[in-house]
């Protein structure tokens, strides 16, 4: 690469594949992204952009949240990657809302083991 050129990254033409990515990193609050790729077992790094505290403020260790962030994976414990979006669930508010709401309490099992620690307690 030239040195007059800038850098531009491979990702930063690209619209991010997945959105909306936990990333759980070593000793920080995980923290919200949309990632370029889905990470392998060959990646060293996972490369990522629109990075936002769960709650979807920014996060005081970076600047701009529409950068692109390279992080390293030995800094990332781990991944959770959201579920397949569909019609469905776009109309409800997301992926993870479910239209039916809460389990019913007949549904719900009750652990008597741990109702007899919290007595004891």
């Amino acid at each position: 690469m030239p040195a007059d050129q800038p850098f531009t990254s491979a990702a930063a033409g690209h619209e991010p594949l997945l959105r909306g990515a936990v990333i759980h990193l070593n000793n920080e609050q995980p923290v919200v992204a949309d990632l370029f790729e889905l990470p392998t077992a060959r990646d060293v790094a996972v490369i990522c952009t629109n990075m936002r505290t769960q709650d979807g403020k920014r996060p005081i260790f970076i600047d701009h949240t529409e950068s692109v962030f390279v992080i390293p994976l030995a800094y990332v414990r781990f991944i959770e990657l959201p579920g397949a979006i569909n019609a469905e669930e776009a109309a409800d508010g997301g992926p993870g809302r479910s239209r039916t709401g809460a389990p019913a309490e007949s549904e719900i099992e009750i652990d008597e083991e741990f109702l007899r620690r919290i007595r004891d307690a």
